[in-house]
């Protein structure tokens, strides 16, 4: 890879599977050259509901040191990977709620122009996977960002079946091998595209 491409993975996961999804995604774009910055955004569920579940109180505790994102961080890269579960067919309301403080960036046109992806997990097979992934690029649409997806373009996407963006279904346990091959690539291919995008402007 000729240009320097900086790559942001910004994800909320409660119970670690998107968590796994962002880990896989920072190997395949550092595999790509770029550098790479893994942030989570901030929990914003009462301790009440999250202590009803031992596994999201687990995995609070084994992600303390994640950094959490702030605008800095989606200014500095060239790609923005959101991760996220799918709640009724949307995005997590915490990752929505980092999203809409993006408002100073975009009125000065600091959205515009990156490459987004997006990749999410829900607890059933079709439990509104694509729909989350799709009202994500809604987002990117007003930015002015360049959408790309990972299609069918490695043979792991055939395995793994969604070309809108990587998806795991939580339901039947951790990210498997193809999963986590396909977020790789999803990471690697939008790299690969930005670098692109920036070595025909600097041309």
């Amino acid at each position: 890879m000729s240009e320097s491409v900086n790559v942001s993975i910004i994800y909320y996961s409660s119970t670690g599977n998107v968590y796994s999804l962002a880990q896989a995604a920072v190997e395949g774009a550092e595999k790509a050259g770029a550098q790479v910055r893994l942030r989570k955004v901030a929990e914003t569920t009462p301790q009440e509901v999250i202590n009803t579940r031992d596994e999201w109180v687990q995995h609070l505790r084994d992600t303390a040191d994640v950094a959490e994102v702030h605008l800095d961080d989606v200014e500095w890269a060239d790609v923005v990977l959101f991760g996220t579960p799918t709640r009724f067919g949307n995005p997590a309301s915490q990752l929505r709620v980092f999203m809409e403080t993006t408002g100073p960036l975009w009125f000065q046109g600091k959205l515009a122009g990156k490459v987004y992806s997006a990749f999410t997990a829900s607890n059933t097979p079709h439990g509104g996977q694509e729909s989350t992934i799709l009202a994500l690029a809604n987002t990117f649409y007003h930015w002015g960002g360049v959408i790309v997806p990972p299609g069918y373009t490695d043979p792991v996407q055939f395995q793994s079946g969604n070309p809108y963006g990587t998806s795991h279904v939580a339901g039947e346990g951790a990210p498997g091998d193809v999963t986590l091959q396909a977020a790789r690539h999803q990471a690697r291919r939008a790299v690969e595209i930005a670098a692109a995008i920036k070595a025909g402007t600097t041309a």
